[in-house]
């Protein structure tokens, strides 16, 4: 996909690409640090149709929920010959500000975190000393039953 980056000097950065319909899909990310998800009129991409104004949490949990799926399947392929291992996303609510050393997750379930993703943006094989924040989602690989578990911990402390 080819994506068109415009600086929208004083404002922040507009961030498009071309969708199967002809519409234009992007993001405005202004300088205070707020986003907003853009759609352009079916007939003329240069016009804006719809837009939705996003927090940073938000635009972050956004991201999180459309770039961590496409990690979790391939990481799933991958270990598809693999009996008794299986990957999953799991939100990390209980431990944002904290370290993933801090979760005690390995030592506990015996399921590691693999990624995670933040703002659409995968960090491969974070270290214990990883930092969590809101919206983060977890990629563990473990049994089904250290994923439970690394669920409970991960969403309940």
């Amino acid at each position: 996909m080819n994506v068109e980056v415009t600086p929208l000097p004083g404002i922040g950065v507009r961030q498009d690409f071309s969708i199967r319909s002809g519409r234009r899909i992007g993001v405005i990310s202004y300088r205070d640090g707020k986003f907003e998800l853009i759609m352009s009129k079916q007939d003329d991409p240069d016009t804006t149709a719809a837009s939705i104004p996003l927090t940073p949490e938000e635009a972050g949990t956004l991201a999180g929920l459309l770039g961590a799926p496409q990690l979790v399947s391939k990481l799933a392929r991958q270990h598809a010959d693999i009996t008794g291992i299986t990957t999953r996303q799991l939100p990390v609510t209980a431990f944002s500000s904290r370290t993933l050393g801090d979760t005690a997750l390995r030592t506990r379930t015996g399921a590691s975190v693999v990624a995670v993703v933040r703002a659409g943006n995968a960090h491969p094989s974070p270290g214990p000393d990883f930092l969590f924040e809101n919206g983060d989602l977890a990629v563990v690989v473990g049994t089904a039953d250290g994923l439970d578990a690394a669920a409970d911990i991960l969403t309940g402390g």
